[in-house]
């Protein structure tokens, strides 16, 4: 599907793909009413972006402790020396 302005300048497409499958209906209906959907097509399509999401989620793991990332996290935040965060502590907790 493509639409253009009435100036003939925007244009965009939507790809879809039109398929015919056999689901489980009490499911569907269960996931169409979970999800809020008002469509089984909007269901399924809700459905699936939110299983490919936690999949990537889920991927995540596989990074931890790789040493991907090389920085100084300290330095980044402009954080203080031990010492004197403790001043400014000392100095936010004294009563007036």
């Amino acid at each position: 599907m493509s639409c253009e302005s009435a100036a003939g300048l925007a244009r965009y497409n939507i790809h879809m793909k039109r398929t015919n499958l056999v689901l489980d209906a009490p499911l569907l209906e269960t996931a169409t009413r979970v999800l809020g959907a008002k469509t089984y097509s909007a269901a399924v399509n809700m459905a699936l972006a939110e299983v490919i999401r936690v999949r990537k989620i889920q991927s995540l793991r596989s990074f931890f402790g790789q040493g991907l990332w090389q920085g100084d996290l300290p330095h980044m935040r402009g954080d203080q020396p031990e010492s004197h965060r403790h001043k400014v502590a000392r100095r936010g907790n004294a009563k007036r």
